[in-house]
């Protein structure tokens, strides 16, 4: 049986679990107000509450009707009664009368507000209207707005009412008057606070048109009410009403100035309500404005005795800017005031430059200043002596968990598995992966990545500090169900720093029919989102990728073993599953152009990134014909342009035309963060550090909890030698991950062995046994050498060379090369030599097997495989002691392997180059080499050289008594310039 999401069938909105009776907000409002009385509207409408004068008019003929003396009951609400029997009063105003009660069915404490009878009595166009209006009010959620509840109707007297959220506190205007006007300080806090309501409502399409000081309540943070003592006191701002004095007000009103209506309180109006125009939250704004300026002196800008007078007072633009300096209010708050008076809308500030010029007018940030100001000569020296660890490291910090929140920016979590069979989970996944591919082709979106968005549940909780934590403002939740040929997707759009939905559906469709549902869902987000799609982009939605849902089946199952790749190793094993099953998909489908594309991308990968072996030459193979196929059948897609990419990156090594290639793809997909990625990696390839750095910033905002990603930041800047900068990014990833990864321990561990600190290194390394991943066993290796503990070193390979299960030859013949060099440092020359030769007669023929002189059976190596297996080669030769080949070999790896193709990988050469100069008493050639490599920035394992690492290593003990090295040892090199 398949079961969906419990959105609300006539709205599509989600039923919030606290929901009386199980029913939707929204809908309870239309409900109600299907029952109001067919009856004309009347022209009473409620006189306007004043700060300053007093009240205009009389509104006790419009006041509701009582509640039954012996029947307080209001549906599921009750009002309480005070100890004296009577009713318990909140406050009356112009749209009725609140009271205290109880909700029986949660057993919660609301405010109950009785709507006044000539507002309920109105045509079908006000409630159609109201409906609207209060609708989109009861969906409103923030921490400084009073939630709604429920609207309803009392049958048996026909009274109209709606709950709302109970704020046990008192209203700006009675703090006002009680303890006089405010501080600086509490003012611009509680404006502060309403702005970002004010924000989120904005979004909404909400104007509050009624925002005074009796419609702000103030409580203390702990929820208590606020004292009296001080004005110094941090408050908690709730605004009430907010939406429904639109909504609650009859749209003739016998005190507009002319026909249309007036909607607000004379005092805190903005002229555009006097004058009946199109309203935002400009409005609002200028609303506010009237209100901090009551906060600040007890009074409003501009008063009088009749409505008329107190617009005339507006349109003369005449401050009385003499209240706030007597005030004693700063100028700058004062320039703010007037500047959110403004008798025009567009001379007044957005909320985004109300946010902002509230901070700058804040004490704090005065205070900050002046600091700032005083401590300017010693920062300039410091930022002098720092200035490169700053500019990188700070960079990325503060771009990646500081980035500004665009409203229409979405992160996808994982799609829930609603299947009986659990071997469906692939499905799910391929589900949203290919809505999330869709998506980041809309450039008027900002979409987060898949890969970050995987370490979360299905349908968390704390929806507000993932999206925090992602730089969303929305998320979109999922649940597929397949069950034999039917399938079913449920989803919902919820904005997640107000707790609203913003659009929920269910797709039910034959197996044969579920192509295509992701681009109807990516498009009603788009829609839901106000995203402007391109032609292009409304193009690329529409597409099927295949007609055929047995391949789309296959293709999904690989995108699934694709995606348990993305991590901070490398799995080959699961590339070979997904090229497996995208193999399968295109011979179901010649056609499938974006299954070729991806097949051309396993291979390629497997290439790249696996050991030598006999494979190597078949994986090439297949990935160019794989990517073949795909130019052919849709040369110009973004699924084929990145294949190609990576076909050239990884494959040609050609970096140049890869970075072209990925450059023409990103104006194609603007949310991928896969793109940024692969022009950051690309970048560093050709030594450019700086531009890889910025790609890979680039990358992190849409991307923030992608493993890959700060992984990668963290080792460039480890090749900067940035090690705090890299140590943070390594402690992010361990967040996400584990806090015991092996290999991110490993690699940390490796930056505390370069800066000297074997302790913390030998910490991090305890749990590595002969059994540990190839990573976090190099770094133990490495720990009992800089150790000079020879005696467990050997043991611990000795017991690994017996045991553990290599995935090559050619990785086996590694760990004896390091075997046989730790028996040479040991002093066990002649064991370091037949454990050479073995490793040497294991390597050797692939070596020759390279240059096709094996019998037929031909290797074709990347110049990186070429280079490394001559570099084994040479370590093995000398640890034989046989120095003229070591040396050759060695070089040899540097003329495979150029600066000129890769300034990454080639300093590494020459620092094996300079280890066996050392081992064979060419002092004078090795400090040459280690004089540059210490002022390059490089990658290798496990860091690049290192004063500490040159003082502590026992292989270059040789060179311990030249003046030339203890001076590299001992005086500190400056950061590696990029």
């Amino acid at each position: 049986m398949i079961s969906a999401l419990r959105p609300c069938p006539k709205c599509g909105s989600e039923i919030p679990a606290d929901a009386p009776e199980g029913g939707c907000p929204g809908c309870l409002l239309e409900s109600g107000l299907n029952l109001l009385a067919q009856e004309e509207e009347t022209s009473a409408s409620p006189p306007r509450q004043h700060v300053r004068p007093a009240k205009i008019g009389n509104e006790d003929d419009l006041v509701p009707d009582s509640p039954p003396p012996n029947d307080a009951r209001f549906g599921i609400y009750e009002i309480e009664r005070r100890p004296d029997g009577s009713l318990y009063e909140l406050g009356r105003g112009g749209m009725g009368v609140t009271y205290r009660a109880v909700d029986t069915s949660l057993q919660r404490k609301v405010a109950l507000k009785i709507i006044k009878v000539g507002i309920a009595r109105r045509s079908a166009n006000a409630r159609e209207r109201f409906m609207r209006e209060a609708r989109m009010a009861a969906a409103l959620r923030h921490e400084n707005i009073a939630t709604v509840y429920q609207f309803g109707i009392r049958e048996d007297t026909g009274q109209y009412f709606y709950a709302m959220e109970l704020i046990e506190g008192e209203t700006l205007e009675e703090r006002v008057r009680r303890t006089g006007p405010l501080s600086v300080r509490t003012t611009i806090d509680i404006a502060q606070q309403i702005a970002a309501a004010l924000a989120v409502a904005e979004k909404h399409g909400l104007v509050h048109r009624d925002l005074k000081p009796a419609n702000l309540m103030l409580v203390s943070p702990d929820g208590e009410t606020v004292g009296a003592a001080g004005n110094n006191e941090e408050v908690v701002v709730k605004i009430i009403d907010f939406g429904l004095a639109k909504a609650l007000r009859a749209p003739a009103d016998p005190m507009s100035l002319s026909r249309g209506g007036f909607i607000g309180t004379p005092e805190f109006a903005s002229p555009e309500q006097f004058e009946h125009c199109p309203l935002d939250v400009r409005s609002d704004i200028y609303s506010l404005g009237a209100t901090l300026w009551f906060a600040l002196t007890g009074y409003t800008p501009f008063v009088g005795h009749k409505v008329e007078e107190i617009h005339h007072a507006q349109q003369s633009g005449v401050l009385p800017i003499e209240q706030l300096k007597a005030a004693r209010v700063p100028s700058g708050l004062r320039s703010l005031l007037e500047s959110m008076l403004a008798l025009e809308p567009a001379s007044r500030p957005g909320t985004h430059e109300l946010a902002a010029r509230l901070q700058r007018c804040s004490p704090e940030a005065h205070h900050a200043l002046r600091t700032d100001v005083a401590l300017a000569s010693t920062a300039i020296v410091i930022l002098g002596v720092s200035a490169i660890f700053i500019f990188l490291s700070l960079r990325t910090q503060n771009s990646v968990s500081n980035p500004e929140i665009s409203e229409k920016s979405l992160a996808v979590l994982p799609f829930e598995n609603w299947s009986e069979d659990k071997a469906n989970a692939y499905f799910a996944d391929g589900i949203q992966d290919e809505i999330l591919t869709r998506l980041s082709k809309i450039a008027d979106l900002k979409v987060i990545s898949r890969t970050s968005t995987q370490h979360y549940k299905s349908a968390p909780e704390n929806l507000r500090e993932i999206a925090k934590q992602l730089g969303a403002a929305n998320i979109l939740e999922g649940s597929v169900q397949k069950l034999a040929d039917q399938v079913r997707v449920n989803v919902q759009l919820i904005n997640a720093q107000t707790d609203s939905h913003l659009w929920a559906d269910s797709y039910d469709r034959k197996l044969t029919d579920i192509l295509g549902v992701e681009s109807e869902i990516a498009k009603r987000i788009a829609e839901s989102l106000q995203a402007k799609l391109t032609g292009r982009e409304e193009q690329a939605l529409a597409l099927k990728p295949t007609n055929n849902p047995e391949a789309y089946d296959a293709y999904l199952r690989g995108l699934a073993f694709e995606a348990r790749n993305y991590s901070s190793s490398f799995r080959p094993d699961l590339l070979a599953k997904a090229a497996d099953f995208y193999e399968q998909a295109v011979q179901l489908d010649p056609n499938f152009a974006i299954a070729w594309a991806r097949l051309s991308r396993a291979d390629a990968h497997r290439y790249f990134g696996s050991s030598l072996d006999i494979n190597s030459a078949a994986r090439s193979d297949a990935a160019k014909r794989a990517v073949e196929h795909a130019q052919k059948l849709e040369p110009d897609s973004s699924e084929t342009l990145l294949a190609l990419g990576y076909y050239q990156y990884w494959v040609l090594r050609d970096y140049g035309a890869a970075k072209t290639t990925f450059e023409r793809v990103s104006k194609m997909l603007p949310n991928s963060s896969e793109v940024p990625m692969a022009l950051g990696r690309v970048s560093r390839r050709e030594g450019h550090w700086d531009e890889s750095i910025g790609y890979f910033e680039q990358a992190l905002t849409l991307d923030p909890r992608n493993v890959d990603l700060l992984t990668d930041s963290a080792e460039t800047y480890l090749m900067h030698r940035q090690f705090p900068a890299a140590l943070k990014l390594y402690d992010r990833v361990l967040d996400i991950t584990t806090p015991n990864d092996p290999g991110i321990t490993a690699e940390k561990a490796g930056i505390y062995q370069a800066q000297g600190n074997l302790q913390e290194a030998a910490r991090l390394l305890s749990g590595i046994n002969e059994q540990t991943s190839s990573d976090g066993f190099g770094q133990k290796i490495n720990q009992l050498e800089l150790e000079r503990n020879y005696a467990d070193a050997v043991r611990l390979l000795q017991a690994r060379l017996a045991q553990f299960h290599y995935a090559s030859d050619f990785d086996k013949a590694t760990d004896r090369v390091s075997l046989a060099l730790m028996q040479r440092l040991g002093g066990r020359t002649a064991d370091a030599k037949v454990t050479a030769e073995q490793a040497r007669n294991t390597l050797e023929p692939l070596n020759k097997d390279q240059s096709g002189n094996s019998g037929g059976r031909v290797i074709t190596t990347s110049p990186r495989q070429a280079a490394d297996l001559a570099q084994e080669l040479s370590l093995a030769y000398a640890a034989m002691g046989e120095k003229d080949l070591a040396l050759r070999l060695a070089e040899r790896a540097i003329i495979l392997l150029p600066r000129t193709k890769d300034p990454v990988i080639e300093p590494g050469y020459e620092e094996n180059l300079a280890q066996i100069q050392a081992m064979f008493g060419e002092n004078s050639r090795a400090i040459s080499i280690l004089t540059q490599l210490l002022q390059t920035t490089y990658a290798s394992f496990p860091a690049p050289i290192t004063p500490a690492r040159l003082r502590l290593d026992p292989i270059w003990d040789p060179l311990r008594s030249d003046l030339a090295f203890q001076k590299l040892c001992e005086e500190k090199q400056p950061p590696a310039t990029p």
